[in-house]
């Protein structure tokens, strides 16, 4: 019992160690993301609201009734971008097709990793956004 005791100060350290919660674990650092690529200006500024985590402004370029597909299956819009924001981001943009409107870049998740993703917004009646579609992209 005394040699398991011994251990388990050990176990414990290493396994810290092993999930990344001391040592080597570190966020990739983004010193200034490249916008060029977007040159629909309602998408930009959502995108880099997006970035900054603004909640209140990522949230106002949407109507009350925006709706959510998370890879084709719908999710609650309000509860994803509370969570979301400021926890995950794009690393980098590398295509935006239709009008700007579907965006495709590496993003980092804190929970999930890092992949590649699209964006791809649609905008109501309202002039604002009405639908976001989100997922796992192949990006050439």
């Amino acid at each position: 019992m005394k040699i398991f005791r011994a251990f388990v100060p050990i176990l414990l350290l290493y396994n810290l160690y092993a999930c990344g919660q001391i040592g080597s674990h570190t966020h990739k650092t983004i010193s200034k993301m490249e916008y060029s690529k977007i040159n629909n200006p309602t998408v930009l500024a959502a995108i880099e609201d997006w970035q900054k985590g603004d909640r209140a402004k990522w949230l106002s370029h949407f109507n009350k009734n925006a709706t959510l597909l998370d890879d084709g299956h719908p999710r609650d819009f309000i509860k994803f971008s509370t969570e979301a924001i400021g926890k995950e981001y794009f690393t980098s943009i590398d295509k935006a097709e239709n009008n700007s409107r579907d965006i495709y870049g590496k993003f980092h998740s804190d929970s999930w990793g890092d992949f590649k993703t699209y964006f791809k917004f649609r905008i109501g009646s309202d002039g604002k956004f009405d639908q976001l579609l989100i997922g796992q992209a192949d990006i050439e």
